[in-house]
């Protein structure tokens, strides 16, 4: 494995070879447009033609180049001088501007037929440091990259994007020159020294050398990494996958800046064409609003179907901090797995019972004893007793005397050292001291269905600060999500958010979709190299 720089508090990924596999696409173009001019001249000149040769001459000559500039360098290695021309010149016009021109169209017909294939390894990388609170960039000489990008469903995967069209806007000199990555490291808010950058391409891998960036990581997509190492990189990777990111203090995003999942389904998909689903869900707050009255959180039937027809589909497990039975009933799907007590207590599909630590229960009860009579006295407040945990309700406590709420909690919890105070929306509880929560929950589930590994793209959708636990349980192969409420402004590692309860019925029945497709078509631009 590999390891992103330290120092590093930006990525800028090329497009072609890194983000897309449309570097198959460019290569085919170059080759079916000089081999075309090769054989013309050859006709007129009587010179033998040595056709273009996509292993050696794309990768010296025009990978990562402008267009114009890969047909003067390809063109010089053959002794070979046309006219400059103009931009009014067909692309049947023997020219430099003809030549690009037509092979931008040979480009524009390969990508029609095939469409763009993204790398799933490289959309979770730029999730990966999403999460971690580290912009990314993507940067392509080719004048198409925002169509490609939205084609492949990427149109909204990176914060910033210097395509060609940009770099002629600026007059910026293309690779080998780094202007292109400098611009984008300033348009991401980082100092060139700690960007990095991720190229295919010996022209881009030049340019984050000679640029002064902290780190140039060559992916090899051709079997040659000396070539890379050669041209500058400090890291070769064969995939993306194989880079992992840092220990460091986590910077992470606030809850009420995430972009919305559901405007971020065709990455999901991307990453889905390569993995089975695992879905996790929180109940209060995600798939029911918060109510003052907990009895009346009914689950809406929309939300139901959703989610027995994705569960058809999909393993998927109802994660609460609810009791056990009060979630089940509440959903009221067989064939699940359920979590109740945040984890403490689960069963099966099949019915097959695990309480997590039962020798806790006489604690329970005695911290129940202490702690109802001095909530009593405090309006407003109300205690529910859960089979793991005992929990004080404050949202319809007056702001003076929330103090009381607290202070009453802490005194039980002093006095019952095997348990712990945690918190919630609107909420104080006490549970067994013991390092289990709805995360460790999520990771027992996957292990015992013999989920965890890489194949599987664990999903989990909460609302609560018990659910970081969930979102940061399933890492960097998973994908939080979370629900937004009221003034929800705390920092979270979740990757994407809904607005509301409503929304994930919505985003149930699209991954439905996805994943009900054959796997070769899960990829919005056609299929997807794992």
């Amino acid at each position: 494995m590999a390891m992103l720089a330290d120092e590093a508090a930006g990525v800028i990924f090329d497009m072609d070879g890194v983000v897309t596999d449309t570097a198959s696409v460019h290569a085919a173009a170059w080759k079916r447009m000089f081999d075309a001019f090769l054989e013309a001249r050859s006709e007129a000149t009587d010179v033998p033609v040595v056709p273009f040769d996509i292993e050696s001459d794309y990768r010296r000559f025009v990978d990562g180049k402008p267009r114009n500039d890969g047909v003067r360098s390809f063109l010089a290695s053959r002794g070979i001088s046309v006219p400059e021309g103009g931009p009014e010149d067909s692309p049947d016009a023997a020219t430099v501007q003809g030549l690009g021109l037509r092979k931008n169209r040979y480009f524009l017909e390969g990508l029609h037929e095939t469409g763009p294939r993204p790398y799933p390894s490289t959309v979770e990388l730029v999730h990966a440091l999403a999460v971690e609170g580290l912009p990314s960039a993507v940067i392509s000489s080719s004048r198409n990259a925002k169509e490609v990008l939205e084609a492949a469903g990427l149109g909204r995967l990176f914060d910033v994007r210097v395509d060609g069209v940009v770099a002629a806007d600026l007059g910026l000199a293309g690779k080998p020159h780094p202007a292109v990555f400098r611009e984008a490291a300033r348009r991401m808010g980082v100092a060139v020294p700690r960007a990095a950058v991720v190229e295919d391409a010996l022209a881009g891998v030049q340019a984050g050398r000679d640029g002064g960036f902290c780190q140039v990581i060559g992916v090899d997509r051709t079997g040659d990494p000396e070539a890379l190492r050669r041209a500058g990189a400090d890291t070769v990777v064969t995939d993306l996958g194989e880079l992992e990111l840092p220990d460091r203090t986590w910077a992470g995003r606030r809850i009420d800046g995430l972009p919305s999942a559901l405007d971020h389904v065709g990455e999901i998909e991307v990453r889905l064409a390569s993995r089975q689903l695992a879905l996790f869900l929180d109940y209060d707050g995600t798939l029911t609003p918060i109510v003052d009255d907990p009895d009346r959180a009914i689950l809406p039937e929309s939300a139901r179907e959703a989610i027995r027809r994705l569960a058809a589909l999909a393993p998927l497990a109802i994660v609460s901090g609810r009791d056990l039975a009060e979630v089940r009933r509440f959903v009221g799907i067989e064939g699940i797995w359920y979590a109740g007590s945040h984890g403490f207590d689960i069963v099966s599909p099949t019915g097959e019972r695990h309480e997590r630590i039962p020798e806790a229960l006489p604690t329970l009860e005695s911290a129940e004893r202490d702690l109802r009579p001095r909530l009593d006295p405090i309006p407003g407040a109300r205690l529910e007793r859960k089979r793991y945990a005992i929990t004080a309700h404050y949202r319809q406590v007056a702001g003076d005397r929330i103090r009381d709420v607290e202070d009453a909690v802490a005194a039980t919890a002093a006095t019952h050292p095997g348990l712990r105070p945690t918190g919630g929306k609107k909420i104080l509880e006490l549970r067994p001291d013991i390092a289990w929560d709805k995360g460790r929950a999520i990771r027992w589930l996957l292990d015992t269905q013999g989920l965890d590994r890489r194949s599987v793209l664990p999903l989990y959708v909460g609302d609560d600060e018990t659910d970081e636990d969930g979102f940061r349980a399933i890492g960097r192969p998973g994908i939080g999500i979370v629900v937004r409420g009221e003034s929800d402004d705390r920092p979270t590692r979740a990757l994407f958010a809904l607005d509301r309860p409503a929304e994930v019925p919505v985003l149930l029945d699209l991954l439905r979709e996805v994943i009900g497709r054959p796997r070769d078509r899960r990829c919005p631009g056609g299929s997807c190299d794992a």
